[in-house]
């Protein structure tokens, strides 16, 4: 479920899960913004260098696995547009309301359509990992509605940033249609350009009446939303190392030789089950007695010999 994150493949990796990608002038120091960038610096890092993220953007990353992360994600901005909502008009938050442009649950409703058809909600559950950082952003959310700033200053921007890297990532990775099924979280059609919508995101967040304690708190809350992050990328990555082969994709791995690979016993075998014999790998198989070798030895012979006639 990395959302908040910048870079890709390659040579456009750079530095992942930084969102200021230009310096301002106009901010100060003390401004809630540069408190943010500067605070959550070493959970960045942290994050970044977790398997599963390094994983996803290298490519490494397995159909079933993505769609267990998009349920995380759902699960996770279901409960935060949840009280995001609750919050709009409280003045320690009003003015980053921008449910139009932002918000995620609907996009995420779409994409789990797409991987789990129309009884997605009955497919789906929320891990452990998930259901403690749900758990927080409804204690913030009804209880320190201030501190809700800092979770959705974590996805929301990180969506806007790297979430526009992982989206391509994704979409090759796991061959997603070009008409962008399964990748509806990562698309925001309601925002034209995403820096100038940042900016004006980071500008509001300068622009909240608080003191330096509850800013100082906010980035302290930032950062446990990481943690909280990071606890459910290591989740997922367990489960990544669980999974066998064939679960990829939803199918199986891609063998050498013609047929279904269905229908090859070492595949059927890893998934507890009895099938016909692959052409290709029973072939192989065949090749392999000495009698049989002995009878295409014979037969290249006979074969170069009418060539060679032909020839001549």
């Amino acid at each position: 479920m990395p959302s908040a994150m910048e870079g890709s493949e390659g040579g456009e990796e750079g530095e992942i899960l930084h969102y200021e990608e230009t310096e301002d002038d106009n901010v100060s120091p003390t401004d809630l913004s540069e408190l943010l960038k500067e605070g959550t610096k070493e959970s960045h890092d942290r994050a970044e260098n977790t398997q599963f993220v390094k994983d996803f953007l290298k490519g490494r990353i397995k159909k079933e696995l993505f769609k267990l992360a998009t349920a995380a994600l759902y699960f996770t901005y279901s409960a935060l547009e949840e009280e995001i909502d609750r919050n709009k008009d409280n003045p320690v938050f009003a003015p980053l309301y921008f449910p139009l442009e932002l918000h995620r649950r609907e996009a995420l409703v779409k994409d789990l359509k797409y991987f789990y058809g129309e009884d997605w909600k009955e497919k789906i559950q929320c891990s452990e990992a998930t259901q403690h950082y749900v758990d927080r952003i409804h204690h913030v959310g009804q209880h320190e509605p201030e501190l809700l700033v800092a979770h959705a200053y974590t996805r929301y921007m990180g969506d806007l940033s790297g979430g526009q890297v992982l989206k391509k990532v994704a979409q090759r990775a796991l061959k997603l249609p070009s008409t962008e099924e399964g990748i509806q979280f990562y698309m925001f059609d309601n925002v034209s350009n995403a820096q100038q919508f940042k900016q004006l995101y980071r500008a509001r967040m300068n622009a909240l009446d608080l003191d330096r304690n509850t800013r100082e708190r906010i980035v302290e809350e930032a950062n446990r939303a990481f943690r909280l992050n990071m606890q459910v990328f290591d989740e997922l990555d367990k489960i990544g190392r669980s999974l066998t082969e064939e679960a990829q994709d939803g199918g199986l791995p891609v063998h050498d030789g013609k047929g279904d690979v269905r229908k090859c016993p070492y595949y059927t075998d890893k998934l507890g089950k009895a099938g016909p014999g692959c052409p290709y790998h029973a072939a192989m198989a065949l090749a392999k007695q000495p009698l049989v070798q002995l009878i295409l030895a014979a037969c290249v012979a006979v074969a170069a010999g009418a060539a060679a006639w032909y020839i001549m």
